[in-house]
């Protein structure tokens, strides 16, 4: 698979909110619509490392885009995906329906090693992206989705279990440098994560 077969064209830039990579890009890819241009790979993840989606994946700067299947056992070759346990909802920019949810987003960090819970921790960042669970909360219509499902041969529960995944290497010395500086949620996140490799001393 070559390295130029998931680019953009010149000029243009792929730089979307939570909000366009749900509602304009995984509620098509549950509902079976075309996409222009279609630029998001499909790419089974868990047998590549991070650093291995290069010429995988939709690059845009130090970040890859790509769609994948949700997944309960996320070990690659060299490690795995250790979740965080908290998902943060997304909810439309819209001013006449704020309060809907389109979306909920994970936060996962990359571990290198076999055995969960004692691996090395890396600076590679994962944000999964997926549908939420009550399909009334989905922008795309029952109805739409039905039609393109039958005109596709293809059900939309086969397609539904699909997630988006933005991954990028996070610099400890300047978030600034790639485009990917945290925001309050990402640093509040990932420090609850640290919390599981600090011991506290015992006063008694």
């Amino acid at each position: 698979m070559g390295d130029d077969q998931f680019k953009l064209p010149p000029g243009f830039r792929f730089d979307p909110t939570d909000e366009e990579l749900v509602v304009h890009f995984l509620q098509r890819k549950a509902a079976l619509l075309p996409f222009h241009p279609d630029v998001i790979p499909d790419l089974h993840l868990y047998p590549y490392d991070p650093w291995e989606l290069n010429g995988k994946a939709l690059s845009e700067g130090k970040q890859w885009y790509f769609y994948s299947r949700r997944a309960q056992n996320r070990v690659t070759n060299n490690g795995y995906w250790k979740t965080l346990g908290i998902e943060e909802p997304i909810f439309s920019s819209s001013s006449s329906n704020p309060t809907k949810k389109v979306g909920m987003k994970r936060y996962l960090t990359f571990f290198l090693g076999e055995a969960p819970n004692s691996g090395i921790k890396t600076n590679w960042i994962m944000h999964e992206y997926r549908l939420p669970s009550s399909a009334s909360d989905c922008a795309s219509s029952s109805t739409t989705t039905s039609r393109s499902s039958k005109r596709r041969g293809q059900s939309k529960t086969e397609y539904s279990g699909y997630v988006l995944c933005r991954v990028y290497e996070r610099d400890e010395e300047d978030d600034d440098d790639d485009g990917t500086e945290l925001s309050c949620l990402d640093e509040v996140f990932l420090s609850l994560d640290d919390l599981d490799e600090i011991s506290l001393p015992n006063y008694n």
